[in-house]
């Protein structure tokens, strides 16, 4: 690739940014993208100031949005998002701290070096002699290479042990913040054994940490198989809905006379009749959760609430039992993180569904090699011309070339990749994790091992052996070597991917074109009318960390290979930040094997140090928290709550969830005594009696 082209591809790509972030500083003024927008800040009911009377000035661009996310402090992240939106945002601080510390010794060291003293005499138009290639194997030039990589290696190390040391101390805070969280104080046990006796499993809980954990044990919260609960559960909510949607269509029309002498009567009768089948099937509801049928129904999976934050930590990091198959502890994710279905997945099947899901990414990932050495065809249209001269019809046409070969590979390659993390989250729900929170880890440790082996390593070895094919067929011994040589000469790819990743991708994520579309088409069909809600979602970590990972990955190994690349890559860090806030000389390549090793050693290092504070809970902690709650007389507080949290939601009474009436509320309160209340109510360990208590 040649400078016009990686020009003509920043061009594109800067003017997309700016057309789309220009959109979204408009949209953002209009009241009816307020709960696209403003999301997090209508749900907390906090004020947001708009102008409801129309004024020009909404239409013209702005850049104030810019300053004000600038101006968001860390404490006011960590108060208001909680820790993991935190260590995101630390993660381009990261990459803009160490890349802009890469561009100035690569700007201002490796860039007028590898042009002045190369020896090869590459093309002055060609970007290759901006980069290592362009020196003479067997420089003592190369020195200066191996010395800037060990400057700057040590220097992303220093960064990297203080951003865990920084987010270490921030997860124990965020501990002692959050100790009212029943999570605390609760333990998931699994593949409990079933009572000979009683031919049950809730009473084998109550029996087993009664006896074995006496002082400790508070109460369980036996689990069921409530798939059918769960679809009646749904079909209420959904009748109840039509309800209210018929009853606000109704209201709507009152004034109008010809509806209220012919349609009026028609609504109501539509009405009484969805409500005869609501109250049938909250009938059905109550039979199915009666204790001589849940009783059939129940799981070898307990949630089990101890006294204490000691007793559940010492329980959850124990083997309970000689048989390692039997009584698993951990402990328990938050009541909202936690995958009800999936506990049911009995859990020594647990490691097949990985296997096979495994094996699935293992096949999307070879796959995948088509489109990628497809793309890499297209960015070597030289080399591609040569075995293929129809393709260089394209030449006729003047600055076509070089939009095909800058701008056309990069933008490609990120539609098929975009698509990747979708797939790999679904394949994640299949695998049994028990919290959304491990699904969407293992999803980006999948999707990031996806792009290293795709778009790193198959485009470099596919767009290198572009370059070398001929010469390898001829003198097949200097493969590798020509191999190695040919691996600067991918820097211009990926300048052009990471354009076009962190420009347009970026600025389409601020904007939000899919939530926009569907509010439009919720706007003008089904919630015609009707007050809007706060479009309320998580970061999708999934899709976005392992794309940082892989343009940190790209930006460590081009740093002394093309420098070139470096400031592209503070631009690409920076504008997240904004955006998610609103061939070598023998001796010298020698001399880096204590690099790799230093390297691997701070990596073990850094497992032992901080890892595993993040796995586990310390008795320490557990115990200073404990004496905390007990000064301060909230230890009481947080049991009831930890013992009522873990309610499945095949227990739950119906809720209408954004159902705006309560007309399903009123027929459950119409019900008769055997209301659902009696039967999710909290039931303590001495008694045995209410089978669906939490206990």
């Amino acid at each position: 690739m040649n400078a016009e082209s990686l020009l003509v591809s920043a061009s594109i790509n800067i003017s997309l940014a700016l057309l789309i972030l220009t959109l979204f500083s408009v949209l953002r003024k209009q009241p009816s993208n307020g709960p696209i927008y403003y999301a997090r800040r209508l749900s907390q009911h906090q004020h947001v100031s708009f102008h409801r009377r129309f004024f020009p000035w909404r239409l013209l661009p702005s850049v104030e949005w810019v300053s004000t996310a600038l101006r968001v402090t860390e404490a006011e992240i960590l108060d208001n998002c909680g820790l993991d939106v935190y260590v995101f945002v630390r993660l381009f601080k990261f990459g803009t701290n160490f890349f802009m510390v890469c561009s100035v010794v690569g700007l201002l060291v490796l860039l007028p070096l590898n042009y002045k003293a190369g020896g090869k005499g590459s093309p002055s138009y060609s970007m290759d002699s901006f980069t290592i290639s362009n020196i003479s194997s067997g420089s003592n030039w190369l020195w200066v290479h191996c010395s800037c990589l060990y400057l700057l290696s040590c220097y992303g190390l220093y960064l990297l042990y203080k951003e865990y040391n920084n987010i270490l101390h921030k997860r124990i805070h965020q501990l002692h913040r959050m100790r009212h969280d029943p999570n605390q104080f609760t333990v998931l046990v699994r593949e409990i054994p079933l009572c000979e006796e009683h031919k049950a499993r809730d009473c084998c809980v109550d029996h087993f940490f009664s006896k074995y954990h006496p002082n400790s044990y508070q109460s369980y919260q036996i689990l069921y198989d409530g798939r059918d609960l769960e679809q009646l559960l749904k079909e209420a909510i959904s009748i109840s809905r039509k309800i209210e949607n018929l009853k606000h269509h109704s209201q709507h029309r009152r004034n109008d006379r010809d509806f209220f002498l012919s349609g009026s009567s028609k609504y109501d009768s539509d009405i009484e009749q969805l409500e005869e089948i609501l109250k049938e099937l909250l009938h059905n509801i109550q039979h199915l959760q009666s204790k001589d049928l849940l009783r059939e129904k129940e799981l070898p999976v307990a949630f089990v609430t101890f006294k204490s934050r000691w007793g559940a930590s010492l329980v959850a990091q124990s083997q309970q039992h000689s048989d390692p198959l039997l009584w698993i502890t951990e402990m328990a994710p938050e009541p909202r993180d936690v995958l009800w279905n999936n506990l049911a997945i009995p859990y020594r099947f647990l490691p097949l569904r990985k296997f096979w899901v495994y094996v699935v990414a293992s096949i999307l990932t070879i796959f995948f090699a088509v489109p990628v050495a497809a793309v890499q065809g297209i960015a070597k249209f030289e080399q591609l011309a040569k075995w293929f001269p129809p393709a260089m019809a394209i030449k006729l046409i003047p600055g076509l070339s070089s939009i095909v070969t800058g701008y056309l590979p990069s933008a490609i390659l990120n539609c098929f990749v975009y698509v990747v993390p979708f797939a790999v989250i679904q394949m994640s729900k299949l695998a049994g994790y028990i919290s959304r929170s491990k699904k969407d880890i293992k999803a980006c440790n999948m999707v990031f091992y996806f792009l290293v082996a795709n778009v790193f390593f198959l485009s470099l070895l596919s767009g290198s052996l572009l370059d070398q094919i001929g010469e390898s067929f001829t003198h097949p011994k200097d493969f590798p070597s020509r191999l190695a040589s040919a691996v600067s000469a991918q820097a211009d790819f990926f300048m052009t991917y990471i354009l076009t990743n962190g420009l347009f991708g970026f600025s389409l994520e601020i904007l939000q074109p899919g939530l926009l579309i569907w509010d439009m088409i919720k706007s003008h069909t089904c919630d015609r009318g009707k007050k809007k809600r706060p479009y309320l979602y998580s970061l999708p970590y999934y899709r976005i960390i392992p794309y940082i990972a892989l343009c940190i990955l790209i930006g460590m190994v081009y740093a002394v290979v093309s420098p070139v690349l470096l400031p592209f890559l503070v631009g690409y860090f920076f504008l997240g930040y904004v955006v998610f806030i609103n061939q070598s000389k023998p001796a010298a390549s020698f001399a880096t094997v204590p690099l790799l090793a230093l390297t691997l050693l701070f990596n073990e290092y850094c497992k032992i140090r901080f890892f595993p504070t993040f796995c586990h809970w310390s008795v320490k902690d557990a115990m200073d928290l404990d004496e905390l709650d007990e000064n301060s007389g909230a230890m009481n507080a947080n049991l009831h709550n930890a013992t009522d949290a873990y309610c499945p939601p095949c227990l739950r009474p119906p809720d209408s969830g954004d159902v705006e009436s309560s007309s399903l509320e009123r027929l459950i309160s119409s019900q008769e005594s055997s209301s659902l209340e009696p039967l999710i109510s909290s039931q303590e360990s001495s008694s045995l009696e209410p089978l669906i208590s939490s206990r």
